[in-house]
C-alpha cells in the first residue's frame, strides 16, 4: 500500500504552485481592457473630388518632374602614396532640362568646390546627373557665369530621355500669383513645394559680391538642395531658376530667392555657344584661389602669365617669374582691387567684368614689391554683350 501511494506520488510530480491572487484593476485599467475588444481597422470616410486647384498641381508636377533633375558634383581624388582613388560628393543640388540637345541649367554654386576660406576655387571635374527614372549619367561644365550664378551642363544621356522644360515670362509676374517649386531639398528627390510671388524685383546676392537684378521672391519652401531647380507659373511653365534662401538662415523660413527666366534665357543660349559671357580682353591671366593660397597669398589675385601686346602688358603689370623647368620662383603682381573694389578671388572679379564691361580706363590696386601701386589698363570697348542686363 505504501509503495502504490509513493508511485501515485512520483506519477503526479511536484505539487502544483497555487496562482497569486489577481490584484484588483485599477478604474483605468479595466477602461482600457475593456476598450481591447474593439481593436480593428478603421473604415475610410469617403470625400468628394479634388478640388479644381488640386487637380492642377498635381497635372502640372506629372507633366514637369521628367525636366528636373538630381545633380551631384564629385571630387576624384588618388591617394599619393597607396595610389587608391576615391569619389566624394561635395555638394549637390537640383537642375532642369534646358532644350532637346542635353543641356542641363542649375546655378553655378551647385558644381563648385569651396575653398577652406570660402573661396569658389573651380567647378568639380565629374558631375553625375539622375534623372527623374533614376537612371545616372555623367556631365560636363561646358558653360558659367559668375556674376549670375548660373551653370550649363551637357548630360550625356540618351535625348529622349530628357524632357526641356516649358518656358514662361517672367515680366508679367504678379504678387500673389501662385508658384510651384520642384527640387533635391537634401537630397529628397523631386519634392514639390508650393506657394506665392511674395516680392519682385529683389536683388539676389551671389558668392561673388555681385547681385542678379530682378529676383522673384516667394514664400515656397526651398532648402539646400532645391537650388537650381525650376520655379514654376500654375501654367506649368518655367518662371524662374531658385536660387537662394537668406544666409543667416540655412533653412527655409518661407523667403526665397528665384533668378527670373527672362534673365535665363538671355544668358543660357549665350553659355551654351560660348561658355562664357564676353568681357573684355585684358591680357592676364591669374592662379587660382587655392594655388594662391599655396604661394601663400590669402587674399587677392596673383598674376600668372601677361600676354605681349595687351592692354596688361601695356600698362607693366607683371606675372611670376618661372626657372627652367617651370617652376614659379618669384612672385610678381598681386591684385588687391579693381576700381576701388577689393578682390577675394578671381571669380569675382569675372563676375564684376560680367555685369558692368569697362569700356576704357581700368584701375587696380596692386601689390608689387611690398608696396600698393595704382595700375591703369587702357582697353577697347568690347565687340559684344549680353545688352540690358
Amino acid at each position: 500500500m505504501i509503495r502504490r501511494l509513493v508511485s501515485l506520488l512520483l506519477l503526479a510530480g511536484p505539487l502544483a504552485a497555487q496562482p497569486p491572487a489577481k490584484k484588483p484593476l485599477s478604474p483605468e485599467d479595466a477602461l482600457i481592457e475593456r476598450y481591447r475588444a474593439f481593436a480593428e481597422p478603421r473604415i475610410p470616410a469617403p470625400r468628394g473630388p479634388l478640388t479644381a486647384e488640386e487637380r492642377n498641381t498635381i497635372r502640372r508636377f506629372k507633366e514637369v518632374r521628367k525636366s528636373v533633375v538630381y545633380i551631384t558634383a564629385v571630387l576624384v581624388q588618388k591617394d599619393p602614396v597607396t595610389g587608391a582613388v576615391t569619389r566624394k560628393a561635395v555638394s549637390t543640388g537640383s537642375g532642369l532640362v534646358w532644350d532637346p540637345y542635353g543641356h542641363v541649367v542649375t546655378n553655378h554654386h551647385v558644381v563648385t568646390l569651396d575653398g577652406p576660406e570660402g573661396q569658389r576655387v573651380g567647378e568639380t571635374p565629374v558631375v553625375e546627373v539622375t534623372l527623374s527614372d533614376g537612371k545616372t549619367y555623367q556631365g560636363r561644365v561646358i558653360g558659367f557665369s559668375f556674376a549670375f550664378d548660373i551653370a550649363v551642363l551637357q548630360v550625356f544621356a540618351p535625348l529622349d530621355a530628357m524632357k526641356p522644360i516649358p518656358i514662361g515670362r517672367s515680366d508679367d509676374l504678379q504678387v500673389g500669383q501662385d508658384v510651384l517649386a520642384i527640387g533635391n531639398p537634401f537630397g529628397f528627390d523631386h519634392t514639390l513645394t508650393k506657394g506665392i510671388v511674395s516680392a519682385l524685383d529683389r536683388p539676389i546676392p551671389t558668392d561673388y559680391q555681385t547681385r542678379v537684378l530682378k529676383g522673384i521672391q516667394t514664400d515656397a519652401a526651398v532648402n539646400p538642395g532645391n537650388s537650381g531647380g525650376p520655379l514654376l507659373d500654375s501654367a506649368g511653365r518655367l518662371i524662374g531658376m531658385n536660387t537662394a534662401i537668406p544666409r543667416a538662415t540655412g533653412a527655409s523660413i518661407g523667403i526665397s530667392f528665384a533668378i527670373p527666366v527672362d534673365t535665363l534665357n538671355q544668358i543660357v543660349p549665350i553659355l551654351i555657344a560660348k561658355g562664357q559671357l564676353e568681357p573684355p580682353r585684358m591680357g592676364f591671366t591669374v592662379f587660382s584661389a587655392y594655388d594662391a593660397m599655396q604661394m601663400g597669398v590669402r587674399q587677392g589675385l596673383v598674376v600668372d602669365q601677361v600676354d605681349p601686346g595687351t592692354p596688361a602688358d601695356r600698362a607693366g603689370l607683371q606675372g611670376v617669374k618661372r626657372d627652367a623647368q617651370g617652376q614659379v620662383v618669384q612672385l610678381g603682381d598681386v591684385i588687391l582691387a579693381y576700381q576701388g573694389l577689393p578682390l577675394k578671388d578671381e571669380g569675382q572679379l569675372a563676375a564684376l567684368l560680367e555685369v558692368a564691361p569697362p569700356s576704357n580706363d581700368v584701375v587696380f590696386d596692386v601689390l608689387r614689391g611690398g608696396q600698393v601701386v595704382k595700375v591703369h589698363l587702357e582697353l577697347k570697348k568690347p565687340s559684344s554683350h549680353p545688352a540690358g542686363i
